[in-house]
């Protein structure tokens, strides 16, 4: 049998991507990061996958070159600019220009941080990926970064979250309108999404009363998320900039 998630499989659509164009896609190690570099990987792309676990690195890369894809991984804090200077000059010698970014590393909400910091964190590695990036991005250059409804509807607990999140998307709006000449930019807002970080979430009490509000009554999977982002990415969606695109099955309109 085919791989049976949405965008993987043998009958995938297609989504216009030009055979061996690379896509760097950060925290690519597990969750919707994982699910992305698969994806792109199924759609001909050259997956040049970062995070900081080189295990989880591994595995993702392993399943990738399995199913016949080409994978580049590195081990990358995304926060350390010459780390991840280094690993786009790496893949671009192994397999030239980086056509296409995914910004979606960054640490989970449950993470206790402080405020300043973690905004720098979240939202500096954002706008120092993509500058480097953006130095030797060739024309037709597209990226999606992966906000929250936590930074454009709901609130959280964690008050850097929705913040960074916000901001997040704030961000991708000033390149859309201002960057537009060398990029195309974009960016999702999942939802709860089935990932490692939520394990255990859904069946708490927190976790049942928001689902209890989401139409489908269920997260999303990696993969449904992965897809909206490939579709920004690609060129179905050359005249789509400047967008936060949420996927939450309806969640956001019933809170």
């Amino acid at each position: 049998m085919g791989d049976p998630r949405p965008g993987v499989g043998a009958g995938a659509p297609r989504l216009g991507f030009r055979t061996g164009d690379v896509v760097v896609v950060t925290g690519a190690g597990s969750g919707i990061g994982a699910a992305t570099a698969a994806a792109a990987a199924a759609q001909g792309l050259v997956v040049s996958a970062w995070d900081l676990d080189a295990a989880a690195l591994a595995a993702v890369s392993a399943a990738v070159r399995a199913t016949g894809g080409v994978v580049d991984p590195h081990v990358v804090d995304v926060a350390d600019e010459a780390a991840v200077r280094a690993a786009l000059s790496g893949t671009r010698s192994a397999y030239g220009p980086v056509r296409h970014l995914v910004n979606n590393a960054g640490p989970s909400s449950a993470t206790e941080l402080d405020f300043d910091h973690a905004v720098r964190l979240c939202v500096g590695s954002v706008r120092s990926v993509t500058r480097a990036w953006l130095e030797q991005a060739p024309p037709g250059a597209t990226l999606v970064n992966t906000a929250s409804v936590a930074g454009t509807v709901v609130g959280t607990a964690s008050d850097w979250y929705s913040a960074a999140k916000a901001a997040i998307v704030g961000y991708t709006r000033h390149l859309a309108a201002h960057r537009a000449d060398v990029v195309r930019a974009n960016a999702v807002a999942p939802g709860m999404v089935d990932t490692p970080r939520l394990r255990g979430f859904a069946e708490s009490p927190t976790g049942q009363s928001v689902l209890a509000r989401v139409p489908s009554h269920r997260m999303a999977t990696p993969d449904e998320i992965a897809w909206p982002i490939l579709f920004l990415l690609s060129p179905l969606a050359s005249y789509v900039n400047g967008r936060c695109s949420s996927s939450t099955a309806g969640g956001t309109v019933t809170q």
